[in-house]
């Protein structure tokens, strides 16, 4: 009998260990916007499954990441999720589940938010976002210049674990978020320094704050760790795919998406593998003309580019004023053909 016993034991030990694994497993969800902009930037399909990839297959930790397009209709893979991470325009995938993504975080489901999905009305980022993340954008509060950024991560924290130097990018970094109102519960996980040699594009989100902001040091990656036992993370990068060609880029990322999961960052950083050209270039938006092919980043190349030239208010708002003028030409000289 009791030999008999140890087999039945012996035959049903691989489901209990499966099972015991799959309890153990960090279950990350991608929720990734549909096509936006020109092929290359707000890439949010092709980042979503290349982060997810590098978890799943390259990361060598115990991590399930799954990539859904939009809002899930099935509400039934948030269960035993750990954290949602949205990448999309602004509130175009969240505006369908405001009161689910409220309930997960409630019940201590990490939440993180990447580049325009970080940017809410102003009511939605006080209801939502300031107490799933902590801070958010804010038309008429904050900016979205393109700027070469050196990227400082936290130190002696999980985030900056295998960062060890400044990390250089050029991307549409959004600064000035409006953050909640204890300041000092908000993590500044990432910050760079805005310069007007750095500032290479001024458009339209442009303000005073931003003015104000140059030579200062900007918060372009947060988090905070909330009450209900989750974490929330916002980054403001990510608008040209071919950044996330850049290692150390990368890590900063991977390592918020496993830390806002609750799961422990490895001590050298999230492992990944270099992206090549071919693999940036996989699971890009279509577009009616055939995508231009996207080569990997040279930062220096940037830091070539010239200065914006409407960085004071003044300067901006005469820009605006002679593009407005150009337009109007424009479209007079077209019906009065």
């Amino acid at each position: 009998m009791a030999t008999k016993f140890a087999l039945l034991l012996l035959a049903l030990s691989p489901l209990v260990f499966a099972n015991t694994a799959s309890a153990d497993t960090t279950n990350v969800l991608f929720l990734a916007g549909g096509r936006s902009h020109a092929s290359g930037e707000h890439e949010f399909n092709a980042g979503c499954r290349l982060l997810a990839k590098a978890l799943n297959e390259q990361s060598g930790l115990d991590i399930q990441a799954t990539v859904i397009n939009g809002w899930p209709e099935d509400q039934s893979v948030f269960k035993d999720v750990d954290a949602v991470v949205i990448y999309s325009d602004g509130t175009k995938v969240i505006q369908h589940g405001w009161e689910r993504a409220d309930q997960l975080a409630k019940s201590g489901v990490g939440l993180m938010f990447m580049h325009y999905a970080v940017h809410p009305s102003a009511e939605q980022g006080e209801r939502y976002f300031r107490p799933w993340i902590g801070g958010a954008m804010e038309t008429g509060w904050s900016v979205n210049p393109h700027w070469v950024a050196d990227l400082k991560a936290l130190p002696d924290h999980p985030i900056s674990n295998g960062v060890t130097d400044l990390v250089r990018a050029y991307d549409e970094f959004y600064y000035n978020m409006r953050f909640q109102e204890d300041r000092d519960q908000v993590l500044d996980l990432v910050t760079a320094v805005p310069t007007r040699e750095r500032l290479k594009r001024v458009i339209n989100l442009w303000n005073q704050h931003g003015v104000n902001g140059i030579g200062k040091r900007q918060t372009l990656m947060w988090g905070i760790q909330r009450e209900d036992g989750g974490r929330g993370v916002g980054f403001t990068g990510g608008h040209y795919h071919r950044n996330w060609a850049i290692d150390d880029y990368r890590k900063l990322v991977l390592n918020a998406i496993v830390w806002v999961a609750g799961a422990d960052v490895p001590q050298d950083g999230v492992p990944s593998e270099t992206v090549t050209e071919d693999a940036l270039n996989e699971n890009l938006d279509t577009y009616p003309k055939e995508n231009p092919r996207i080569p990997l980043p040279n930062v220096e190349e940037f830091m070539q580019l010239p200065p914006a030239t409407n960085v004071s208010m003044e300067d901006y708002e005469n820009a605006k004023a002679a593009q407005k003028n150009r337009a109007r030409k424009a479209k007079a000289k077209q019906l009065a053909k």
